[in-house]
């Protein structure tokens, strides 16, 4: 059975005249180092989508196999990797536990430009994740320690109780220390694929691997 619906909220595929609109985009230049291209792409996505342009999907996977993915936001990048933070006792905190592996997903509509990133997890060390809890907004923190993330919330009522209740623990204090079921991991890439729209469909794609310590590149089809 046709579901006909679906044409009155998709996108209908670009015209002829909307591709042309797209036809100036450039060639992804040839470069040695990836992390060097991220850093320059993230630098005018940050100009182009003020608004969580370090927003990327976090893809994982469960003890029985199967995908999952969601929106984080990236908070460091160097040649170690790709960090961010969340709750070790979340969903994708289990998924990590178990098959310590990931991909990621950078899209910026405004740029036409996509990253792929795929690797391994490590845990970020303790100092270095105490530091960035103490940069949070403090009622960040506060939510931070309150939540059980993942897990089901009876109500809306219990969780803001248990905030009403550390904020007044808290009290003028700033020192709100790191509680330990929240911390980092960093995605330790060994592939990263750079992806730049072009017109009919013709995109270009360098692809970036690894392997004893050394990237190698190379352009693939669209």
């Amino acid at each position: 059975m046709t579901d006909n619906t679906s044409s009155d909220v998709i996108p209908p595929s670009p015209s002829d005249a909307d591709y042309k609109d797209s036809a100036g985009n450039f060639l992804i230049a040839n470069a040695a180092d990836p992390i060097a291209l991220f850093n320059a792409w993230m630098a005018e996505a940050r100009e182009s989508e003020p608004s969580d342009s370090n927003a990327m999907s976090l893809a994982t996977v469960d003890t029985d196999g199967r995908p999952d993915v969601r929106v984080v936001l990236l908070k460091s990048i160097s040649e170690e990797g790709f960090a961010f933070y969340t709750n070790f006792d979340s969903a994708k905190g289990d998924q990590l536990k178990a098959n310590p592996v990931a991909a990621l997903g950078f899209h910026w509509k405004s740029l036409s430009r996509q990253i792929r990133v795929r690797g391994e997890i490590v845990s970020v060390p303790g100092e270095e994740a105490d530091l960035y809890f103490a940069s949070r907004a403090r009622d960040s923190r506060i939510s931070a320690i309150a939540s059980d993330q993942s897990r089901p919330l009876p109500s809306r009522d219990v969780f803001e109780e248990r905030i009403k209740a550390l904020q007044v623990d808290y009290e003028g204090r700033e020192d709100i220390p790191r509680p330990a079921h929240w911390g980092g991991y960093r995605l330790v890439p060994a592939s990263i694929e750079f992806w730049q729209a072009q017109a009919f469909r013709m995109h270009d794609r360098l692809k970036f691997t690894k392997k004893a310590g050394v990237w190698t590149s190379e352009r693939l089809y669209p």
